[in-house]
């Protein structure tokens, strides 16, 4: 029953978000509220919603500073230098842009931190896809393809994870992988270039596109804001912002909160510019935390039914038992649609040591099981469950329904490359 209701919850939430008839924020909040308290859960709605919101309240508060402080460095033209060496490079070709796009997200992924990565390209990018007329969504999807498949190196997250939850190194989970993830970058880059020529096609037939949002993250350019005697200094703030945050020095959450704080008083002095930059980016900065604290009640409540981890249960045990001894296989094959409806947290924590005890009794190593585990992490990141997503489709100024019709079928492409890759190569 709990398996049955959280299929309908997410069914139901799917539904209305791609067919528009309800914001990702009001299914994520109403949905799972009405399923549960219709199946008698109500009496203990307040608390599973506040444990929900809690555990993510810092990534929401991270991500409203981020998007406060990466959106004052545009507006002081931090980021137009690099806009404009990447303009020289691609020239005005959409093909070259777009493979552009997976070049720059696959550097800044380095990080392991997809938010950052996020503002960081959209800011560079968007200025390029805006000036040819092409479609925001090839730019998310691209982005969302390059950073689930860099998503996997040790401090992106789920790699971690599965180090944690098998007591296992990255020399056996990670390092094997890398071939693995060198081929899912493959795809996504012969992807780029498909996306390319396909708008090139379209731009030359129906000429360029022109529904951008207003409110995107780079917005209309206010000279005044510009700030060029700065940049080295905002260059240099910027920089020592992302080595706290590589380094893990303090909550990431806090370090954007001290760094926009210090960024508002070197660049605008004056308290009415200060206002100005906070009252210009807090609908974008708004918008992005509503729907991450509205994520954090929809999995609130599928944790404290406990309809998350016997969704998780239920998928396994389909498995015929004479199918054992491709547990391997099904473990890649299932972490696809288990990664997307789950939390990376039920999965590998909850999920994972079944699958690994039952592959001990069959013989199978854990060390298999783990990196079969994170094949479907290139399919992930399009998960409602996930908050960045939140902030990728807002700072292209795209809906989260079109980027999810868009992008799915190229990352289910991407989790099928790297499963035929890592059985290729017999990774798993």
């Amino acid at each position: 029953m709990l398996t049955f209701l959280g299929f309908i919850m997410i069914f139901i939430f799917m539904i209305l978000i791609m067919n528009k008839k309800l914001t990702p924020l009001t299914a994520l909040v109403l949905v799972p509220v009405l399923i549960a308290f219709v199946a008698g859960f109500g009496p203990d709605l307040g608390k599973m919603m506040k444990e929900g919101v809690k555990e993510i309240a810092l990534t929401g508060v991270m991500l409203i500073f981020a998007i406060l402080y990466f959106s004052l460095m545009i507006d002081t033209g931090l980021f137009e230098p690099l806009v404009n060496a990447i303009l020289k490079a691609v020239g005005d070709n959409p093909v070259k842009t777009t493979i552009g796009t997976a070049i720059l997200t696959t550097l800044v992924s380095l990080d392991g931190d997809g938010s950052s990565t996020y503002i960081i390209v959209v800011a560079a990018m968007l200025p390029l896809y805006k000036k040819q007329g092409m479609n925001p969504l090839v730019l998310t999807c691209i982005i969302m393809l390059s950073g689930g498949i860099m998503n996997i190196l040790p401090w992106g997250g789920p790699t971690a994870r599965v180090m944690s939850s098998l007591k296992l190194g990255h020399t056996e989970i990670f390092v094997p992988m890398i071939p693995v993830m060198l081929i899912g970058l493959a795809w996504v880059f012969i992807v780029a270039y498909i996306l390319g020529v396909k708008e090139r096609k379209r731009i030359s037939k129906h000429g360029k596109y022109t529904r951008y949002n207003p409110q995107d993250i780079v917005g209309e350019v206010d000279p005044a804001m510009r700030r060029p005697k700065l940049i080295i200094v905002n260059l240099i703030l910027t920089i020592i912002l992302l080595v706290v945050m590589i380094l893990d020095l303090m909550p990431l959450g806090i370090a954007f909160m001290i760094a926009f704080c210090i960024a508002s008083v070197i660049n605008y002095p004056k308290l009415k510019d200060q206002q100005k930059i906070i009252s210009k980016h807090a609908g974008n900065a708004l918008s992005v935390a509503g729907m991450i604290f509205g994520a954090g009640i929809f999995t609130g409540i599928l944790n404290g039914t406990g309809i998350m981890q016997a969704m998780g249960n239920s998928i396994i045990n389909i498995v015929p038992q004479s199918w054992g001894g491709y547990l391997n296989v099904i473990t890649a094959v299932f972490s696809v649609p288990l990664t997307f409806f789950l939390t990376n947290d039920a999965y590998y924590f909850g999920i994972l040591p079944v699958i690994t005890a039952t592959g001990h009794q069959l013989g199978i190593p854990p060390d298999i099981l783990g990196r079969a585990s994170l094949v479907g992490q290139a399919s992930h990141l399009l998960s409602p469950l996930v908050p960045s997503t939140y902030l990728l489709v807002s700072l292209a100024g795209v809906e989260f329904s079109d980027h999810l019709k868009f992008t799915l079928k190229w990352a289910i492409g991407s989790s099928i490359v790297m499963l035929l890759g890592a059985l290729a190569l017999q990774i798993i």
